[in-house]
């Protein structure tokens, strides 16, 4: 029977477990307490913050016996910050936490037998440092108590900034920069945005950086452009703004500092409008193909270099997005004759890192900003297979599904390999519907929360699909997320894939086929579409692909 316990009640606990949100799980009594910045191991006092019937929220008060996982964070307002939720466990354990959550998600939620996951699931991609990765930052600016203003963090699940310039996973830079935009603000009073009062100036600073060429960018996000006193020219959007980016411009690797105008009352982060100020409106970075089959993941010699605007979709990690992407590489299983999509493609990261090894790529992307991004990086870096439509993936792909067979983008109907990278939502039900409706040999799949991973990937298999390869790399050290990959094949269309013609001689003899499971398929011609003798390529798609199949 379980003790009913109240709020403010302190309660004595083993931790045993990690939950969903990095706190700490224990049971007395056989009633669950989740408690927030517990670690496994751990045996604590806590105070109840939110019960139920059958289990309650609580706070760590007391720590009674260290866990041998617990380390010392190195940030003194982890427990504060929302940022940071499990860096006082020990990295390794942060791996083996994330690698089981992962897991458990495709187990649990997914459906998927405990022995088809670990037959497919090799271990988590970690950081050789889990500290300084990150090459974007954004940071609210407010105002404390006594008037003065003040950027850094916002507590967890709310809106009080936690006054701090300094972060250990960001670049040592953004101390440097927020100083000296704290500095100006407080010489010129020129004041923080107010997001009750709806007024005030500064909203937040965005900071990025190539991590390979060292640029760095500084977005200001004001709240409307206004003039008067610090003026000095009609292009000012911010007070005395010459002696601001005097300051800026002399930390070195400075390459582009630019506003965004936010007017709106919301917690959208940056504005539609954005302005340069100095310098570029970009900052650039390199990704270097890795070969993951060896120990290391050493760089192959191939790279690609991106130009990166304020409003720019680039995974924050970049040293382990290589890793990533080369997993994206290596799962597509690539030969130079492959048309392949990328949704959800971005600035083109992957849809370029894989453009290399195939015939044709297609991304989509419904930013405007993002495409015309992927296409200069396509044109700077001699690309030229691969195109970019704007617009919501599931329209993008459900547009080109339904023309004509005739039509002489007959391939891209039924692609050889679909990628994916959804947001944090996953996929929509749409978009899955036509990705198992064009059949594709391969669908890899590239996710940021295996919850709604593991429900796609459920979608994807009732629709024929197979996992083949499932790896998580941390792409967020000391914080709860992580990424996951997954390769999944049809059995069923891979050999279908695998049987693409060369000439049409060649795929008239059916007895070439006779060894395979879907011989009977090839003996009716209006299933079968081949090459003809004016291709000059010699090779089209074999899309032997019966409706009801």
């Amino acid at each position: 029977m379980c003790q009913h316990y109240k709020k403010n009640d302190i309660v004595t606990v083993s931790i045993e477990d990690i939950g969903t949100d990095g706190e700490g799980i224990g049971k007395t009594d056989g009633f669950i307490l989740f408690v927030k910045d517990a670690v496994v191991g751990d045996v604590v006092e806590a105070r109840i913050t939110k019960a139920k019937k059958q289990y309650a929220y609580a706070r760590l008060e007391k720590l009674l016996t260290a866990s041998p996982f617990r380390t010392d964070p190195k940030c003194p307002h982890y427990r504060q910050c929302g940022g940071c939720q499990i860096q006082a466990l020990n990295y390794e354990k942060q791996l083996e936490y994330k690698q089981q959550k992962v897991r458990n998600n495709l187990i649990r939620i997914g459906g998927f037998k405990e022995s088809e996951i670990d037959r497919v699931m090799d271990p988590i991609i970690g950081m050789e440092e889990p500290y300084r990765y990150r090459n974007k930052a954004q940071y609210p600016v407010g105002t404390d108590r006594e008037g003065h203003v003040v950027t850094g963090f916002y507590a967890g699940r709310t809106h009080t900034i936690i006054p701090s310039t300094e972060c250990y996973l960001g670049v040592a830079e953004n101390k440097e920069i927020l100083e000296i935009l704290i500095a100006h603000m407080e010489k010129y009073n020129i004041p923080a945005y107010d997001e009750t009062a709806g007024k005030g100036l500064v909203r937040h600073i965005l900071i990025r950086k190539g991590f390979a060429t060292g640029e760095i960018m500084v977005c200001v996000v004001i709240n409307g452009g206004c003039q008067g006193q610090g003026f000095s020219q009609k292009e000012d959007y911010i007070p005395y703004q010459s002696a601001l980016l005097s300051d800026l411009s002399k930390i070195s690797g400075m390459t582009s500092v630019s506003v965004s105008i936010n007017t709106e009352r919301t917690n959208v982060i940056m504005g539609k409008e954005i302005h340069t100020i100095w310098g570029s409106p970009v900052i650039h970075d390199v990704i270097h193909v890795r070969d993951m089959g060896l120990e290391g993941f050493p760089c192959t010699g191939q790279k690609l270099t991106f130009a990166i605007s304020p409003l720019s979709f680039y995974q924050v990690n970049p040293v382990q997005t290589e890793k990533l992407y080369s997993l994206a590489l290596e799962y597509a299983g690539l030969t130079g004759r492959e048309v392949l999509w990328d949704l959800y493609c971005g600035i083109g990261t992957i849809s370029l890192f894989l453009a290399a090894k195939a015939r044709q790529v297609c991304g989509v992307e419904i930013i405007p900003q993002a495409i015309e991004d992927a296409r200069a990086n396509a044109r700077s870096n001699g690309i030229d297979n691969a195109s970019f439509y704007v617009g919501k993936a599931e329209e993008i792909l459900l547009a080109f599904y339904g023309k004509s067979q005739e039509d002489e983008q007959e391939d891209l109907r039924h692609p050889d390999v679909i990628v994916v990278d959804p947001p944090r939502k996953g996929c929509d039900g749409a978009c899955l519907d036509t990705m198992i409706r064009m059949q594709p040999s391969r669908i890899v799949y590239v996710s940021c929360d295996s919850a709604t991973l593991a429900r796609d990937l459920r979608i994807l298999c009732d629709g024929g699909y197979e996992i083949k390869k499932v790896r998580a790399v941390d792409q967020f050290g000391h914080t709860v997320h992580v990424e996951t990959i997954i390769e999944t094949k049809n059995p069923a269309f891979s050999m279908l894939s695998s049987v693409k013609c060369r000439n049409s001689q060649e795929i008239n003899d059916f007895s070439t086929l006779s060894d395979t499971p879907f011989y009977p398929l090839f003996q009716s011609r209006k299933h079968l579409q081949y090459c003809s003798h004016s291709n000059p390529e010699g090779y089209r798609k074999s899309t032997v692909r019966p409706d009801n199949f």
